[in-house]
């Protein structure tokens, strides 16, 4: 369970956000510059908030009263953007397996071959990112996060720079990882179609305001 309390000032833009966000698909939604990306960001721990808290499943990441902040590297969260973000130099066995670095010594994550075969990149193993299709691409960057054992799930866009027919290829894959993980995803995008195939819940940010459906 995520849960947060925020207000954060960039130049002239304000940020405020009051969310409680459990298991599921929470789709953000909203026009370019309402602040989605940047909700995300604070969630990371990419950027600090100016005033409030976030804690996750009751542990507490930021808190600005108290001077808290958690790293992100610490905050046991995966993140997918728009582009991969695949090491060119190594192979697909390879990126995935850089994810964990990040699961932390004393947290037991899934094994590889179980993230394989969910995500079905078997053949792909010993291919280099140039010789994958982009929605092979982000497949494995899917993957590479899983690995990392997150708690929570963040996809900014992650087809959106795919074309119609690579998009749907992902999206049964993003329902699959739904529907077989229980883990809680926070999912950027301006696709009314995606909301509908994939959301379990909807919060909308507009003009720096965020708001959860009821």
């Amino acid at each position: 369970m995520l849960d947060l309390s925020l207000a954060h000032r960039l130049g002239d833009f304000t940020l405020t956000a009051e969310l409680r966000i459990g298991a599921g698909v929470t789709a953000i939604t909203g026009p370019s510059g309402a602040g989605k990306t940047m909700l995300l960001s604070l969630i990371a721990g990419l950027t600090r908030p100016a005033r409030g808290q976030i804690s996750l499943n009751g542990i507490s990441l930021v808190n600005t009263e108290t001077k808290q902040f958690v790293p992100p590297h610490r905050r046991h969260i995966g993140q997918v953007f728009q582009e991969a973000r695949l090491f060119p130099h190594l192979n697909v066995r390879h990126n995935l397996l850089y994810g964990r670095l990040f699961a932390g010594r004393n947290r037991i994550g899934p094994a590889l071959e179980t993230i394989v075969d969910l995500l079905d990149i078997a053949p792909l193993l010993h291919r280099r990112p140039r010789d994958l299709s982009g929605g092979e691409r982000q497949r494995v960057a899917i993957g590479r996060a899983l690995l990392s054992n997150p708690t929570l799930l963040l996809l900014d866009e992650p087809v959106s720079a795919l074309d119609p027919v690579r998009k749907a290829e992902l999206l049964p894959y993003l329902r699959r990882l739904r529907d077989s993980t229980g883990l809680p995803m926070l999912y950027v995008t301006h696709q009314r179609e995606e909301v509908a195939e994939l959301a379990t819940a909807w919060v909308r940010v507009e003009n720096g305001m965020v708001t959860a459906d009821q």
